[in-house]
């Protein structure tokens, strides 16, 4: 299994958006303890600068992306994989290009929290709270 973390739940841990960072940094975890590949799309990383930069500044955000980027490997987001999500039934283009993104790569699973964003892009949608009660017992603890 090869898990996409959506970008809402990066930022839940990078701007310690509450109540969801408890599930998010849990999840992380989880994948970490169950040795789970994580990724996260390129335009993702993008995204994730320019909304942290403005939040914390440009040394936090850019601290914050090299750190996520020892555990998290980055999709990538080509021509091809544009002019599909241009194509496609997704309703959000930003979404498309995360659900092909995910295919190309091989991707089955992906952990957000706007769960009815990916509903029928073919992928298993999970929150970080359903991902953490779908393993085993003994791996929440």
């Amino acid at each position: 299994m090869k898990v996409l973390i959506d970008t809402n739940v990066i930022l839940d841990i990078a701007l310690n958006r509450k109540p969801f960072v408890g599930h998010a940094v849990l999840f992380i975890k989880a994948a970490g303890q169950w040795m789970i590949p994580l990724f996260m799309t390129a335009t993702t990383v993008t995204d994730l600068y320019y909304i942290i930069r403005k939040e914390k500044g440009k040394a936090i955000a850019l601290s914050f992306i090299e750190e996520l980027l020892q555990f998290v490997d980055v999709a990538s987001v080509d021509k091809n994989i544009v002019m599909e999500a241009l194509r496609s039934e997704v309703p959000d283009f930003e979404d498309a290009i995360q659900v092909y993104s995910a295919k190309q790569a091989a991707i089955t699973v992906i952990v957000t929290r706007n769960e009815n964003d990916f509903a029928g892009s073919g992928l298993d949608v999970q929150s970080p709270q359903s991902f953490l009660e779908n393993l085993p017992i003994d791996s929440q603890a």
